[in-house]
């Protein structure tokens, strides 16, 4: 793009130069001034109309010079407007490529179809995270944004099949769907549910009505921004302290980082196929771990999540134990029952 305002700027003073010389010319032939001008751009501009004044052999050379120099300049202004408008379509295309390209390759990635005020806050969020992921938006303004940004995008409705396909959709991890239409995120929830069985499907709701249509559409976890922001001006009210506790952490460090402190984190261990665990009970990875974590919360293979599980519980291949003990213990137990840890949190380094 620089090289061709270059090349414009430099045909626009080019003509510039021909344009004085010429009319300097005629009016040293003795034209006078309006004459002079009028020639000049008759000749330059091809129109061809005569000359309207005494023309000597030397000055036919003169116009000769005139019309060629003048030609020449008007050329390389118009092809450095057609390099620009090239160029500019070749690098988006390209840019589109590119991206479509990067797109195919993700694995496990998240979809934020979204780019409002929510989905901007999101996006941040995964960049911290390091969580590849392709936004979606019908408005260009916003994909034009998240572009700018570096972001991974796609241009669209996301309840059209082929939009979600595109952002791909079948090796995702996560959809978000965070649009203020309740309806569109219902929609786009049925239509994603059918493309991946075994995506996980957060949506917003603006309203409470709306939480178990978007359930019965196939979403895993339903938000609601007006009740939890309800909520948290009612735990201001009736818990003060506790509040004012963990907002201090804000300032130097979260309440994981806080964890961390005292050796403890929460980790998410993955039951592969083999594992010795497979058919053991809640009660027994607690004791085989001897006391250095507790089992918060089950993950089962069918996507069920139950806080804080019976001791009688029997694990399964592909379920997921959440565990809260010392984050020194921890990692030792995984790798002595073949364990995969999938998440951390409240470790650091």
């Amino acid at each position: 793009m620089h090289g061709s305002l270059k090349r414009i700027l430099t045909g626009a003073g080019f003509l510039s130069l021909t344009l004085v010389v010429a009319v300097a010319g005629y009016r040293l032939s003795g034209w006078s001034m309006l004459d002079s001008i009028y020639m000049v751009v008759i000749t330059v501009f091809g129109v061809g109309f005569g000359e309207i004044g005494p023309m000597s052999p030397q000055l036919r050379i003169f116009t000769m010079f005139v019309i060629i120099a003048g030609c020449t300049s008007v050329g390389y202004i118009f092809g450095g407007f057609f390099q620009m408008i090239t160029e500019g379509e070749i690098n988006r295309a390209l840019g589109a490529r590119r991206m479509t390209k990067e797109i195919k390759t993700l694995k496990q990635h998240v979809i934020i179809c979204g780019y409002g005020r929510i989905g901007q806050i999101l996006a941040r969020q995964m960049i911290d995270a390091k969580q590849p992921f392709v936004i979606i938006d019908n408005n260009l303004g916003r994909i034009e944004t998240a572009e700018a940004m570096g972001y991974l995008v796609r241009l669209g409705n996301a309840t059209d099949e082929g939009i979600l396909e595109s952002a791909g959709i079948e090796n995702a991890k996560v959809l978000a769907t965070v649009l203020p239409d309740d309806a569109a995120n219902v929609f786009i929830t049925l239509t994603a549910r059918g493309l991946n069985p075994n995506l996980i499907i957060m949506a917003r709701g603006e309203y409470p009505s709306t939480e178990k249509k978007l359930r019965q559409a196939g979403a895993d976890h339903v938000v609601l921004p007006a009740e939890i922001g309800a909520l948290r001006m009612s735990h201001i009210i009736t818990h003060p302290a506790a509040l004012n506790f963990l907002d201090a952490t804000v300032d130097g460090s979260s309440l994981n980082e806080l964890l961390s402190q005292i050796d403890v984190q929460v980790d998410e261990l993955a039951v592969p196929s083999g594992s010795p665990l497979v058919g053991s009970s809640i009660s027994a990875v607690q004791v085989r771990g001897k006391g250095t974590f507790i089992v918060v919360a089950l993950r089962q293979a069918s996507g069920d999540t139950i806080v804080n599980p019976s001791h009688e519980v029997l694990l399964e291949e592909g379920d997921t134990v959440i565990v809260m003990g010392h984050k020194g213990d921890i990692p030792k137990f995984a790798h002595h029952y073949d364990l995969k840890r999938q998440m951390r949190w409240g470790a650091r380094g």
